[in-house]
């Protein structure tokens, strides 16, 4: 793979496998009727037949909770963890799945601290009688929180963390992947595993449709499966009042995976993108990438970073609480991945139901930095193009004369094969005799046959034009057409008279007047700064 090699060519032919997936969801368990203090009043006086809702009520349902998860550790011989701090809990969790055996269960408990939302009772007094009584009040605290870490036979590994205090709100948290594999193993589909990702695929295609399945419908059943399963805080006349937990976003992650055919060049390949992007953070690229229009009084980071793990480094960029970052993973792919934090800044509510809204923003936005990289890393392609066309070069290993843009007969022939585009039987060396004299200010016999099979060949060997095939005719390719196009309507509509309006000796025109008041100025720095002219 070349160095050189544009970013949209390495996409469209060195692509083994390309998949779109939902990554890492982190998800908000909560009971909708007991987030607020009037909602759990409601459920002591009204519900549970209380006189009055107080802190005290709760104490009895956190110790029979915490009662039930004991019981069922101590039933089923699962470990307790307690975690300690500064630990990776991801690296606690590989450690016993490793050594889990079967395709369904619950791999090990663990506890650790962890601040939440609570309700306290707080004495208040009537003002006008001074007697005291007790409110409900929203708060934190620091309280236990326990991690059920599971594998389940359609979604693989998950873990789901309850509260251990009024009202036992919980986080679920699930890898789209994870339930990706399940899905390919169920169906007898052949595939190779990348972390946190899939390799290569027997059948692409259905990978993409299993993987463009997984719904909140399919999540909330997990849920609901797991909720059976594990001790729950709430009692069955609970859940038929109403009191059952609900779905919402916390952090969602939606990647694109792009397997490369040649990884080593790849790397290579990734971290000249990387150099090129490095102002990707900049406000009118961010509301490029993520669709959204920046203002100056918009809130939020728009940054970009290059953070190195190692010898890996990776692309970060940041719109408010969002994020994409890319990076060539394990070697052999390139992963581009945007994190959700807060749904409502793209106007999109938290509820699961908005999943897919959330899924067709997320891959959008992976496709967007893709196009933004594209337009800068070719530009500078153009660069190395344009060079080249000025220089003479060995191709196939033929000396092949340069293209100089500032010739007069160069300016002619590309205006020359304009003419020929859309000719369905292509040209002869002939009738291009006949269009470039006149262009050239001379008669066709004045321009040998030496000389127009010079043009055709530097013309034929740099791809610009090809030989059609039993015919001494040819053919203008879209690259002539495209770079014909645009080196003569930039020479004769921007450069002539661009240069002709700023030069000395030209008429009063308004870019005569900008390029000397940006002399003038430059002069004047000059002076401050005591440098020599």
């Amino acid at each position: 793979m070349d160095s050189c090699l544009s970013l949209v060519s390495l996409l469209r032919n060195h692509v083994s496998l390309e998949l779109e997936s939902i990554d890492r969801l982190y998800l908000n368990v909560y009971q909708h009727l007991l987030q607020t203090a009037r909602g759990v009043v409601g459920f002591f006086v009204q519900h549970r037949g209380n006189k009055v809702a107080s802190s005290a009520l709760m104490e009895p349902l956190s110790r029979a909770f915490l009662t039930a998860i004991d019981r069922f550790i101590q039933q089923h011989n699962i470990p307790l963890v307690t975690f300690q701090r500064g630990q990776r809990k991801d690296d606690i969790a590989a450690q016993y799945r490793a050594r889990f055996s079967r395709d369904e269960g619950v791999v090990f408990v663990g506890k650790a601290q962890e601040k939440a939302v609570v309700f306290r009772t707080e004495r208040r007094y009537n003002p006008n009688t001074g007697q005291s009584y007790a409110w409900l009040v929203r708060s934190s605290a620091l309280v236990n929180h326990y991690y059920f870490y599971c594998q389940d036979r359609d979604f693989g590994p998950f873990f789901l963390k309850f509260c251990s205090y009024f009202p036992y709100n919980a986080k679920l948290c699930l890898n789209g992947h994870e339930w990706l594999k399940c899905q390919l193993r169920q169906k007898g589909i052949g595939f190779e595993a990348l972390d946190n990702g899939i390799l290569s695929c027997d059948d692409p295609q259905r990978l993409q449709s299993i993987a463009h399945h997984l719904s909140a419908g399919k999540i909330e059943t997990l849920l609901r499966k797991w909720l059976r399963i594990l001790p729950h805080p709430f009692s069955a006349r609970d859940r038929q009042a109403g009191f059952r937990y609900r779905l919402s976003v916390l952090q969602a992650e939606f990647s694109l995976t792009q397997v490369l055919d040649r990884p080593a060049s790849g790397r290579a390949f990734f971290e000249q993108v990387i150099r090129e992007n490095l102002d990707l953070g900049r406000p009118d690229q961010v509301q490029l990438i993520f669709n959204r229009r920046v203002r100056r009084d918009t809130p939020g980071r728009f940054r970009t970073r290059v953070i190195t793990e190692g010898v890996l480094p990776s692309l970060h960029v940041d719109y408010k609480s969002a994020r994409i970052k890319q990076y060539h993973k394990e070697g052999r792919a390139l992963r581009t991945e945007t994190t959700i934090n807060n749904p409502r800044e793209f106007q999109i509510g938290k509820r699961m139901e908005n999943l897919d809204r959330l899924r067709q923003l997320g891959f959008a936005t992976n496709r967007r930095l893709l196009q933004v990289e594209r337009i800068s890393h070719d530009c500078l392609l153009a660069e190395d193009s344009f060079q080249q066309l000025n220089r003479s070069q060995d191709i196939d290993g033929q000396r092949v004369p340069a293209l100089r843009f500032a010739e007069t007969r160069v300016q002619a022939l590309w205006s020359a094969l304009l003419l020929f585009r859309h000719v369905p039987t292509g040209f002869s060396q002939r009738e291009l005799r006949q269009q470039l004299a006149p262009l050239l200010g001379c008669s066709p016999e004045q321009l040998t046959r030496g000389r127009m099979s010079y043009e055709l060949r530097r013309l034929r060997l740099r791809g610009f034009i090809e030989r059609v095939a039993g015919k001494h005719r040819y053919r203008v390719t879209d690259t002539g057409w495209r770079t014909a196009l645009f080196l003569t309507r930039s020479y004769v509509r921007l450069l002539r008279p661009g240069l002709a309006e700023v030069l000395p000796e030209s008429w009063d025109g308004r870019l005569r007047h900008s390029v000397d008041r940006l002399d003038q100025e430059i002069q004047r720095r000059l002076q401050e700064t005591h440098l020599a002219a």
